[in-house]
């Protein structure tokens, strides 16, 4: 057990009332973030284009508590980088930042696999995980200089008042002691899904700044139409929260550029609700030579 098991003691299940700010007469927000270095595909950040004129998030992909081992298994909140770590190291991230005053870099946690295997979110309690993840968390952010994390769990082998505890406190903790200054979930439409970060936004949905939501999750095909009428669903399901719209770029579903999602973009901002456009992921937008990031930042700089 580490040393900081004797704050958790202290983290006690805290159940403040979550107050939505009303964005009427709010200047329109510019927030680009980008998933990057899970594929192995060689990607820098200074591959991709920033605009100067938005806010840009990099999120490293992914750090995840499992060994690394032949055989992976849970590690119960002692997270490891598993991001391509020499073209994305510490020294790396301090310059991108260094040169540009917009960016800013997280982490996300978790992601989909391992090695082909199923990344579970598997505690062995809360306050023993907490405590690892507090100590594994603090010392990432601390080795490369990060700002933020980004909960990315998709498999669940404990109950979902657990899961909103653990993430929960964990999110307490590195707000509170300002080790971190943002934080995001990524959560997706589905029934093994939906109840666990549901949970967690209904506890502790005040600590979490941005909601990344997956909707490149939707099937293919997705018209403009339908992907406005999964934005309200989401919008009501994280109520008071800021849910960014996304598409990935590595031809998976959802509405993609080609089909209308900057048209979407579009009808959002006239409506003030465009908090922000994400992607999935640098890796294989490279591939393209990031087409869809430039026309994305400018759309968000655009913004009256």
């Amino acid at each position: 057990m580490h040393s900081s098991t004797l704050l958790i003691s202290l983290l006690l299940p805290l159940h403040f009332l979550f107050c939505s700010l009303s964005t009427v007469g709010a200047a329109p927000e510019k927030l680009f973030r980008e998933y990057i270095g899970a594929e192995g595909i060689n990607v820098t950040f200074t591959d991709v284009p920033i605009n100067p004129s938005v806010d840009f998030h990099f999120l490293l992909s992914f750090a995840i508590d499992y060994t690394d081992a032949a055989s992976p298994s849970p590690t119960n909140g002692d997270f490891r980088a598993y991001w391509d770590t020499d073209n994305l190291s510490p020294a790396q991230v301090t310059a991108i930042k260094n040169k540009h005053a917009n960016v800013r870099v997280g982490m996300s946690l978790a992601g989909d696999t391992i090695n082909s295997q199923h990344v579970y979110f598997h505690p062995t309690s809360v306050t023993s995980w907490v405590a690892n993840a507090i100590h594994s968390i603090t010392d990432l952010v601390t080795r490369y200089n990060l700002d933020g994390i980004d909960i990315d769990y998709e498999h669940f082998s404990t109950d979902t008042d657990t899961f909103a505890e653990c993430v929960g406190r964990l999110l307490f903790y590195l707000k509170q002691n300002k080790i971190v200054s943002f934080t995001s979930i990524a959560p997706y439409e589905d029934d093994s899904v939906r109840p666990y970060y549901l949970a967690l936004w209904r506890k502790y949905g005040h600590l979490i700044d941005y909601v990344n939501f997956q909707f490149y999750a939707y099937p293919k095909g997705t018209t403009v139409s339908q992907f406005l009428n999964y934005f309200d669903t989401q919008s009501s399901n994280y109520n008071g929260g800021k849910v960014l719209v996304s598409f990935g770029t590595d031809g998976s579903g959802g509405l993609s550029p080609k089909n209308g999602f900057f048209k979407a973009c579009s009808i959002l901002s006239k409506q003030g609700k465009l908090h922000g456009i994400f992607i999935w992921s640098a890796d294989d937008s490279k591939k393209a030579n990031f087409e869809y990031e430039i026309q994305s930042q400018h759309l968000l700089a655009s913004q009256q």
